[in-house]
């Protein structure tokens, strides 16, 4: 069977460590190009200071460019996410709100670069916002991408 964006959100959302964080997906686009996560801040979620953990923001954006680019490039390549960065801005204490976008043009330049089996690297941003729109974090991850070597070896 074959997994939908509609599917994924909810899996996700029930995931355990997604679940107990707090981390609802909103949605995926049908269309693999966008995805909206929330972050729950309340009494089982926040930290000493009654503020978001900066740890369940990190993860809140953990896996979703990577997963865009892979759903996006099909089953021929190699996607990870391999580093993330976080800039605090200020501090969260209520439903904070991700977007990630992975547009079919940058998909198709990283299927481009990944031709014949080329290691690529590429670094995507997101902003986390709170309930008025405020930016709360400033988020960086980059995701490797590789055509498989099956696929680049049948090409030779």
């Amino acid at each position: 069977m074959r997994i939908t964006p509609r599917r994924l959100a909810i899996g996700m959302s029930l995931w355990a460590p997604n679940l107990f964080s707090g981390i609802r997906v909103r949605r995926f686009a049908d269309d693999w190009t966008h995805a909206t996560v929330e972050l729950h801040v309340n009494v089982l979620t926040r930290n000493y200071v009654k503020t978001a953990f900066g740890g369940s923001m990190s993860a809140m954006t953990d896996p979703y460019f990577f997963m865009l680019v892979m759903h996006q490039l099909g089953r021929d390549y190699v996607v990870w996410d391999t580093r993330g960065e976080i800039e605090f801005v200020k501090p969260g204490r209520c439903v904070l709100t991700a977007e990630f976008e992975v547009s079919r043009e940058k998909a198709a330049e990283l299927r481009e670069r990944a031709a014949g089996g080329a290691k690529v690297l590429e670094w995507f941003e997101t902003v986390i916002t709170d309930r008025e729109g405020d930016v709360v974090a400033r988020v960086r991850r980059e995701v490797y991408v590789r055509e498989k070597k099956r696929v680049t070896a049948s090409r030779g």
